[in-house]
């Protein structure tokens, strides 16, 4: 047989037999030739080269699977591929090995693979069957769990810590404003000028107070209540502040105005305590300490593992829980003497629409009128029933107050001053502090509103949700665009402050927009706006 392979490449093969000119003429074998075309081979070629590579691989790893189960390896290799039952026993094998590996005990705590690159290496050099592989790899997912859920309780630990510092552009304002207070004549004028004094204690006009000691804060509120107010002209603004930030509160004021509204500001050190609310004060202070020194030294000892006790801890140390400011406000009947009926603001809401018909709201010989049942309807009111503020394990809570009841929103409310003045609720109030210190401070969770619900006892008066739409400080706030567009009121309760960096983009913008970024010192300080 002879081979001829032309020299232009393989475009033809032909094969003939040694004696193909010696056969009989014209008889097929005598002239006989075999060719075989380069179009038959090239893709005969192409599909070897596709298969191959499967077909090692496919060896490969049946031979790593039978390394420890068969005496001979071929023998094994040759029944896993003509095998039809292949698949199912591997998917049986797996199985097993998996289920065993979850009742089995994990230790987490010994060095382990990292990677699914080390699993493959480790399992290919010590040629470990299928059970070692499900164990080795549900250890490796269980660490990476565990990695994952203390990572995020990290993460929630330190969203919190960040809700307790000041900014330092709040800082700079402050020092800007103090400043400007000492230098400039305007910024010391007195609030209200004197033509105005009169008005403080008209019970015609409608009367606003804020107990505050954030500037900006402050500002934003006056500023989106005049801005939407179909009469600024009857709208007088009480700020009660401390004695740290009474003077860049009131150069701020002095400086800026608000159309034809009025602003009062007055410090604490300017009031002229009773004895009774003196020694009142320093109970709650003592108190504020105690939990400051109990819930301190527990976030101390903390691991961080346990979801939502830090929080709590957290929420303990946060700076609404251990503000003078908040806690002031049981004694506001006793601040403004001469007034009988005044809307309540917190500094951390806006205004979005005219609040004047307040003013004109019937409480029915009630205190306080404020939102019960959320917008989301009837009995409604998701994150804040009494067992979100009140420890249902103690009995004296247990035997007093329904778990599953609606707390009233404390932040915008609309106070009877001559009321109130007619009760106990300010006792009430500094009784359940006492009681409450007495039982190792265990009744409820820390914070201003669990004593102030139980002090209100049945002299709160609902009125329509609308009014007033609060949880947008919370880490994910779920309200509606089109209820957070019809709110009066919107308030960003819970930790993420619309001044802070983790403020929320989506709803930060609804309090930019009432920040005076044309002001010389907001600018300098660089504040948001």
């Amino acid at each position: 047989m002879k081979f001829y392979i032309s020299t232009t490449g393989i475009k033809r093969l032909t094969i003939s037999s040694a004696g193909a000119g010696k056969g009989t003429p014209g008889s097929p074998a005598t002239v006989a030739a075999r060719r075989i075309s380069g179009r038959t081979v090239m893709p005969l070629l192409l599909v070897l080269a596709l298969v191959l590579p499967f077909l090692f691989v496919r060896i490969a790893v049946i031979v790593l699977d039978s390394a420890t189960a068969c005496s001979s390896t071929l023998d094994c290799v040759g029944w896993r591929i003509f095998s039809g039952g292949d698949e199912s026993t591997l998917r049986e094998e797996l199985a097993r090995a998996l289920l065993e590996a979850k009742d089995g005990n994990l230790n987490n705590n010994e060095q382990g693979i990292e990677s699914f690159n080390q699993l493959v290496q480790e399992m290919t050099l010590k040629q470990q069957d299928v059970k070692a592989f499900a164990f080795k790899t549900k250890a490796m997912l269980s660490r990476m769990e565990h990695k994952v859920q203390s990572a995020r309780q990290r993460e929630s630990v330190y969203w919190h810590l960040a809700s307790h510092g000041v900014p330092k552009s709040i800082h700079c304002l402050c020092l800007k404003l103090a400043e400007e207070y000492a230098v400039n004549a305007i910024a010391r004028s007195r609030l209200p000028p004197p033509e105005y004094v009169s008005r403080l204690s008209d019970p015609s006009f409608h009367h606003l107070v804020l107990l505050t000691d954030n500037v900006l804060a402050a500002s934003v509120v006056i500023s989106s209540t005049v801005q939407k107010s179909a009469k600024p002209e009857k709208l007088i603004f009480h700020i009660v502040t401390d004695k740290k930030t009474y003077t860049p509160m009131h150069a701020w004021f002095a400086i800026n105005s608000f159309q034809s509204a009025v602003v009062e500001v007055k410090g604490l050190h300017q009031y002229d305590w009773s004895q009774e609310v003196n020694v009142g004060v320093k109970e709650m202070l003592e108190i504020l300490r105690q939990i400051w020194r109990r819930y301190y030294r527990k976030l101390k000892e903390d691991d961080f593992e346990s979801d939502g006790e830090h929080k709590r801890l957290l929420e303990a140390l946060s700076p609404s829980c251990l503000s003078l400011m908040n806690l002031l406000r049981i004694y506001i009947p006793e601040l403004f003497p001469d007034l009988d009926k005044i809307v309540f603001l917190d500094d951390d809401i806006v205004v979005q629409h005219d609040l004047s018909s307040l003013w004109e709201l019937d409480l029915n010989g009630n205190v306080v009128g404020a939102v019960v049942n959320s917008w989301c309807g009837d009995n409604c009111c998701p994150g804040r029933t009494y067992s979100d503020y009140f420890n249902f394990s103690h009995p004296i809570i247990s035997s007093n107050f329904d778990r599953d009841r609606c707390a009233w929103l404390y932040g915008m409310n609309v106070f009877d001053l001559e009321a109130w003045r007619q009760t106990n609720i300010t006792e009430t109030y500094h009784q359940w502090l006492k009681l409450n210190q007495k039982s190792g401070l265990t009744l409820w969770h820390p914070g201003i509103v669990p004593p102030a619900l139980i002090a209100f006892e049945g002299h709160v008066h609902p009125i329509e949700p609308l009014w007033h739409v609060a949880g947008l400080g919370s880490r994910s706030p779920e309200v509606p665009k089109d209820i957070l567009e019809a709110a009066s009121v919107i308030h960003f309760s819970g930790p993420s402050k619309p001044w802070l960096e983790i403020g929320r983009p989506e709803v930060r913008g609804l309090w930019n927009k009432h920040v005076n970024s044309s002001n010389k010192f907001v600018r300098q300080c660089r504040i948001m706006g």
